[in-house]
């Protein structure tokens, strides 16, 4: 097997055992960005190839210092890296270089990354389609001409053309779970507060979004969460890391696995996508496990309100100096600005009323999380559209009335910050990959992610039908 298709695993114990240096990784990784990154554009802010080999020989012999050791990782675009480019998508900092890594940078580099550069996101990360004014669009691996998906959607492209053995995103309204499953590969948000941020901003209220792993394996997903997570002491909310990939090993039999499928008819979906998600849950009663339908254990007109209100507060907070100035507000995408002017308009009953139905939604899940072990949902409403549009506007002729509806289907994990993890399901009578979203009680990461190895064992899509590029 060449070197660029190896899981991450492999190559880290390879390394470690010295039956494999960096520097042939490195070169390796570099040939196959070189080969199939100019049709993708996954990769972005590359740094000088011959710099790299030099930082990889380096490694070659140093004291071996974690699991990335040796490693070529780029980093997602928004989050700040030390001395290499980092630009949000955004005109306003497309020069910009970072003084100092971002906490999840610094974990991964502390653990032996070598960043090669950074992974292509929309700007500001709205929207689940990668492009902006500064890098262009990222395509997909699978079809040049559609979407890659986003905001983790250059991490998801690099993974699928083999440019990269793992990668990083960061989730919000599906971030590491849409672009994963348009093309192929793992992605887990984790429960919130297990891989925290940086202390800045308000990160008692910000709690919607979060970092997490990206991988063409299972194992890689669980080694690198191990990697980003523990707790920060100056961040609310942290739980502790531990070593995932110790606890991957699981017995599906008498598992208890509830399908929520189209939400009692809430959500929209395009032919084919249930279908092929019902498939898929036969993996799981092939090994012994109970899969239940359900009916929608919270009415999604309510999640949708809560969801928009608390993100717009958010987005209006974060960005209000950027909005209040003229010239920097007429650089902004309008998805962003009308995100920004929603968030302006609020009351403080909204918020309050948008909290409440969190809250109630949050008591609701752990009541039904007694009787099953997950919730299974497909990850994406659509199959990935041509790279020209900038989102879906209908989906089965039914309009969508905001720039992020047609992914509303993320929002039962996202607003109470569950562990989820998309899985690939296979592909579309159309040549797609498409997803469907493991999810448990908060707290429950590594059986969520036992029960996507015991998935992952049995069907294994990214290496059995590889990218073709």
């Amino acid at each position: 097997m060449a070197l660029h298709e190896m899981s991450a695993s492999d190559l880290s114990r390879m390394i470690a055992a010295r039956k494999l240096a960096p520097s042939e990784v490195m070169a390796a990784h570099l040939a196959r960005m070189d080969a199939v990154n100019p049709a993708v554009n996954a990769v972005i802010s590359r740094r000088d190839p011959d710099e790299l080999l030099a930082e990889a020989k380096r490694a070659d012999d140093a004291k071996h210092s974690g699991w990335l050791h040796g490693l070529p990782l780029a980093v997602k675009d928004l989050c700040a890296t030390k001395g290499l480019r980092t630009t949000y998508g955004s005109p306003l900092f497309a020069d910009f270089v970072p003084a100092k890594d971002d906490l999840l940078a610094a974990r991964m580099r502390a653990a032996g990354a070598i960043f090669v550069g950074k992974t292509n996101t929309p700007e500001w990360g709205h929207g689940s389609h990668s492009f902006n004014p500064v890098h262009g669009v990222t395509r997909n691996p699978y079809d040049l001409a559609v979407t890659a998906g986003g905001s983790s959607g250059g991490a998801a492209a690099a993974l699928a053309a083999r440019m990269l053995p793992v990668a990083d995103g960061s989730d919000m309204m599906g971030s590491l779970r849409n672009p994963a499953a348009f093309c192929n590969v793992y992605g887990f948000r984790p429960s919130w507060g297990l891989v925290p941020g940086d202390a800045e901003g308000d990160t008692h209220l910000a709690t919607l979004a979060t970092e997490g792993p990206m991988a063409r394996t299972v194992e890689d997903i669980a080694n690198l969460l191990t990697v980003q997570a523990g707790v920060n002491p100056e961040v609310p909310f942290g739980r502790e890391g531990r070593d995932f990939a110790r606890a991957l090993d699981t017995d599906l039999r008498g598992k208890r696995i509830a399908w929520a499928g189209d939400w009692g008819g809430a959500y929209q979906f395009e032919p084919g996508i249930l279908d092929l998600c019902e498939t898929a849950l036969r993996v799981f009663t092939d090994q012994g496990a109970k899969v239940e339908a359900i009916a929608p254990p919270f009415p999604a007109e309510k999640l949708w309100q809560a969801w928009t209100t608390l993100r717009a507060m958010l987005n209006a907070g974060g960005m209000k100096a950027l909005y209040d100035d003229p010239t920097k507000k007429a650089q902004l995408k309008p998805e962003t600005q009308w995100e920004i002017a929603q968030g302006r308009n609020l009351t403080a009953q909204a918020v309050y009323e948008a909290s409440t139905i969190r809250s109630r939604y949050y008591a609701h899940m752990a009541r039904l999380f007694t009787k099953y072990d997950a919730v299974v949902l497909p990850t994406a409403q659509v199959w990935p559209f041509p790279v020209e549009w900038r989102w879906p506007q209908t989906i089965n002729g039914t309009a969508m009335d905001t720039y992020h509806r047609w992914m509303e289907v993320v929002i039962p994990v996202s607003l109470i910050g569950l562990p989820a993890l998309n899985v690939p399901v296979g592909f579309g009578a159309n040549g797609l990959p498409m997803g469907m979203q493991i999810a448990g009680p908060v707290g429950a990461d590594a059986q969520i992610l036992a029960i996507g190895q015991a998935y992952h064992r049995a069907t294994d899509w990214p290496s059995k039908r590889p990218a073709p590029l």
